[in-house]
């Protein structure tokens, strides 16, 4: 019986954690997605901005709110470990493999298909709908999230 009280604030520790991280994505402009991961990621070729290449990594998530499946666009130049990927998927986003599960805020998109991009930082910038201050972050199976998997600055000079 002890166990299941245990297991039961847990859980409710858990759903009042997420509704705080719902709040707060709504807070920073965003739609909030939480999910599993069914494929990818795959690294997709970008375009150089001031001698950066913006590529993305793209995955698709099965959302938790609505059964739908998204694109889910992430710009690599916000992952710490951007600089050293090259032509690949950067570290920490090469670790989100089917069966992931994560939690996005972003800014959804019905181009081509239905997806979610924008789930980085906005560097501070004021949120907006168009340009929210997003973020991917790995859920744990006690519902607890990790670190903003998107968080670097260190290109923000870019913009």
């Amino acid at each position: 019986m002890k166990q299941l009280a245990i297991l039961l604030l847990c859980l409710f520790a858990a759903s009042q954690a997420r509704a705080d991280e719902a709040a707060q994505c709504g807070e920073n402009a965003g739609t909030y997605l939480t999910g599993q991961v069914v494929a990818g990621p795959s690294f997709v070729r970008g375009h150089p901005r001031r001698g950066v290449e913006l590529s993305h990594t793209h995955l698709t998530l099965r959302a938790d709110q609505d059964g739908r499946s998204y694109d889910v666009a992430i710009d690599n130049v916000f992952a710490p470990g951007y600089d050293d990927a090259g032509e690949s998927v950067p570290a920490p986003l090469s670790t989100l493999q089917p069966g992931t599960r994560l939690e996005l805020c972003g800014k959804l998109y019905t181009q081509g298909q239905l997806g979610i991009d924008w789930v980085h930082t906005n560097c501070g910038d004021t949120p907006t709908a168009n340009k929210p201050d997003g973020w991917v972050k790995v859920l744990a199976a006690d519902g607890s999230t990790g670190p903003n998997l998107e968080g670097s600055q260190e290109y923000c000079r870019l913009w």
